[in-house]
């Protein structure tokens, strides 16, 4: 979940505001400009693309057709084409570096979030963690220019889909108060969890005892796809762990609730992230041993 602060209304300004709100360092001050720019440049994409499926308050028709339109634009931007919204054009100089595929599959996801509102159980809520969070683990991975194996993506599939269900945990009250649910109906029904029970002030201990289990199962997801950092090196290195302590920065929070994520804000600690960098043997500081 992102530490939401107020946007201001210019576009740009407005993103570089909600980067700082990540829970994961999106472009490290240490990485070379031009991997900044390029890493930048997805961001500002994912971002623009969740809140037109998220945010204002439009309707789900609305946001459909808004979704076609940033569709359209992705195919006119590396058709080598003028995209309308300028978010999408500021992928032109990096269309030759990244895959289209990944980005249409976040426009798939948010398509998805206007008109499923539940998922029936772990493997359904997996399936939309593959269109919505695993095309950016893709992404970055292309961001560096690593050709990755099989076991690689798979790895980075697993952080992905870790940071995804993490981020639904932290969101357990503002997915409800938008109609969604992102825990697994299975999930709910075995822990004796009732749809409504998400409504109160306070998670019910079966509720706490639920999120933890799911807190501490995508904590595994995350730990067997940390092995992905030590596949890969110098700048991309970085990059990649960043993306694992933040995610294991948001299990912290997560746990700090006990569980009542409806009573208390599952926050993440930058300093947390930090500290599991440092776990990963890495620390957001330029080294010798880095490479563009």
């Amino acid at each position: 979940m992102e530490n939401r602060a107020p946007a201001p209304a210019d576009g740009t300004s407005r993103l570089r505001v909600a980067e700082r709100a990540e829970n994961f360092p999106v472009a490290l001050r240490v990485l070379p400009a031009r991997r900044r720019a390029v890493l930048r440049a997805i961001y500002d994409v994912v971002r623009t693309v969740d809140d037109v499926g998220d945010e204002g308050d439009l309707g789900p028709v609305e946001r459909l057709a808004a979704l076609d339109a940033l569709d359209e634009d992705l195919d006119r931007v590396f058709a080598g084409g003028d995209p309308h919204d300028p978010v999408i054009g500021a992928l032109a100089p990096h269309v030759g570096l990244l895959p289209a595929v990944p980005f249409h599959d976040l426009v798939a996801a948010n398509r998805a979030d206007q008109t499923v509102t539940r998922y029936a159980s772990r493997d359904e809520l997996i399936g939309y963690c593959r269109l919505s969070a695993v095309p950016v683990g893709r992404l970055v991975l292309a961001a560096f220019e690593v050709a990755p194996t099989g076991a690689m993506l798979a790895r980075s599939d697993d952080v992905c889909v870790a940071l995804q269900l993490l981020e639904h945990l932290q969101d357990v009250a503002e997915d409800r108060a938008r109609g969604r649910i992102y825990l697994p109906a299975d999930a709910l029904d075995a822990a004796g969890v009732a749809e409504t029970d998400l409504d109160a002030p306070s998670a019910s201990p079966a509720l706490r005892l639920l999120v933890l289990a799911e807190s501490a199962a995508a904590r595994d997801l995350l730990a067997g796809g940390a092995g992905l950092v030590g596949r890969v090196d110098g700048a991309a290195r970085l990059a990649v762990a960043g993306y694992v302590a933040g995610g294991a920065a948001a299990a912290d929070a997560v746990d700090r609730t006990g569980g009542d994520v409806l009573g208390r804000t599952a926050r993440t600690r930058r300093r947390d992230v930090v500290t599991h960098l440092a776990r990963l043997g890495l620390r957001p500081r330029r080294t010798g041993g880095s490479r563009p």
